[in-house]
C-alpha cells in the first residue's frame, strides 16, 4: 500500500491505496499556516482511525498545487510513516507528452488525472476535473495531453455571488427541478449548475470540432454528480481519479 497525497487549494486528500483496492480516503482542509508536525498528527490520526498500522505503508507520493505548502507536507509524511515522499513534477516518468508552451507549469493535479484517464479509458478522452477551478483538458490519441480550458469552479462561482451581493444569501448545492425558478435561491442553485453544464458541454463540443473525433469523456471531483444528469454530454464519473494516477505515478518513477 502506498500513502497518495493530492493538495488542492481547498482540501487535502489523503488516501491509502494498493493495485487490488483503494483502503481509505480522507480529507483535511488546506491550512497555509500549518505546521509539519500538525500535518503529521493529522495523518497519524487518519491511519489509526482506519486501523491501518504504519508499517503496512511502503512508499508515498504527493500531487501539489499550493507549492508553499509541499516542504511542510513532505517532512510530516516522513515524522509520521517514516518514509521520503515523491513529488510529482513534468518531468517524471508519466507515459503522456505534454505538449504545451510551457510543461513545466502544468498542474501536476492535471498530470495525475491524465496517467490514469490513459490507463482506464479509451482514447481520445477529456477529463473535467470539478475542484477549487474546472479544467477540462484533452488527450489524444497518440497520449498527448494537447491542451484545454480553466473555468471558476462551482463553489466559487456561488461564493462570489452571495459575498459580492448583499441580497443574495449563501445557500447549499441540490439538484434543480424547473430552469423557470419561482425563488432567488432556486434561481442561484438553477443559474450555478444549468450555467456549468452549459459551459461543458460548448466546450466539449468545440474540442470535438477542433481534433475532428468524439472524446471520452471523464469527470472527477466532488460536484461531478451534481453535472452529470445536466449535461448532454455522457460523463463517466471516476472520484478515484487522482489516487489511481497517483499509484500509477509512483510505481513507474519508484527507485528498484
Amino acid at each position: 500500500m502506498i500513502l497518495a497525497i493530492d493538495m488542492g487549494n481547498s482540501n487535502i486528500v489523503i488516501g491509502g491505496i494498493d493495485k487490488s483496492k483503494i483502503y481509505f480516503l480522507e480529507r483535511v482542509t488546506t491550512t497555509l499556516n500549518k505546521t509539519d508536525l500538525e500535518y503529521a498528527v493529522n495523518i497519524k490520526n487518519i491511519l489509526d482511525i482506519h486501523g491501518i498500522d504504519s508499517s503496512l505503508i511502503e512508499g508515498a507520493i504527493l500531487s501539489s498545487v499550493v507549492p508553499p505548502l509541499n516542504k511542510a507536507i513532505i517532512s510530516a509524511v516522513k515524522k509520521s510513516v517514516k518514509l521520503d515522499c515523491m513529488l510529482v513534477n513534468p518531468n517524471m516518468e508519466t507515459g503522456i507528452d505534454l505538449l504545451m508552451d510551457s510543461p513545466s507549469s502544468v498542474g501536476s493535479d492535471l498530470i495525475v488525472d491524465s496517467v490514469a484517464a490513459v490507463h482506464e479509458y479509451k482514447l481520445p478522452l477529456a477529463v473535467i476535473d470539478m475542484g477549487t477551478a474546472t479544467t477540462i483538458f484533452v488527450i489524444d490519441e497518440e497520449k498527448n495531453f494537447i491542451g484545454g480550458i480553466i473555468h471558476p469552479g462551482i463553489r466559487v462561482s456561488l461564493e462570489s455571488l452571495s459575498r459580492n451581493t448583499a441580497q443574495l444569501p449563501a445557500i447549499d448545492l441540490d439538484a434543480p427541478s424547473n430552469i423557470i425558478s419561482k425563488n432567488t435561491i432556486d434561481s442561484m442553485k438553477n443559474g450555478i449548475l444549468y450555467g456549468h453544464a452549459g459551459m461543458i458541454d460548448r466546450c466539449i463540443d468545440k474540442m470535438e470540432e477542433e481534433i475532428g473525433k468524439n472524446l471520452t469523456v471523464i469527470a472527477t471531483g466532488g460536484f461531478s454528480s451534481y453535472l452529470k444528469p445536466l449535461c448532454k454530454h455522457e460523463l463517466i464519473l471516476d472520484d478515484n481519479l487522482l489516487l489511481k494516477g497517483l499509484r500509477i505515478l509512483y510505481e513507474l518513477n519508484k527507485k528498484s
